[in-house]
């Protein structure tokens, strides 16, 4: 059977959650300030590691952003090689905040 798994933008708490099965298995956590959207952490609990959610959660995060017509400053180095890696999110990167 497969895992059910969630994804939601969660703003009065400034983060992006993914659920396993009803569980919080990984989360983005952000500041956004006037068209610019810090993604500071990526965070995955090591019981769900290695099922590439972190990669999931990330691409709901940057398709959101780009959605909602904001720029993305990378600070966590996981959405930064993402970005790297994933050519299509580039355009939204900016320097800054």
């Amino acid at each position: 059977m497969a895992d059910d798994i969630t994804l939601a933008h969660h703003p009065a708490e400034n983060r992006y959650e993914l659920t396993v099965d009803g569980v919080l298995a990984g989360r983005v956590e952000y500041v956004e300030d006037d068209g610019v959207i810090d993604m500071q952490h990526t965070i995955v609990d090591p019981a769900f590691g290695g099922r590439g959610l972190g990669g999931r959660i990330v691409e709901y995060a940057l398709t959101d952003a780009r959605e909602r017509g904001l720029r993305v400053v990378p600070t966590c180095s996981f959405i930064s090689r993402f970005i790297d890696t994933h050519p299509d999110y580039q355009d939204l990167v900016t320097v800054g905040g």
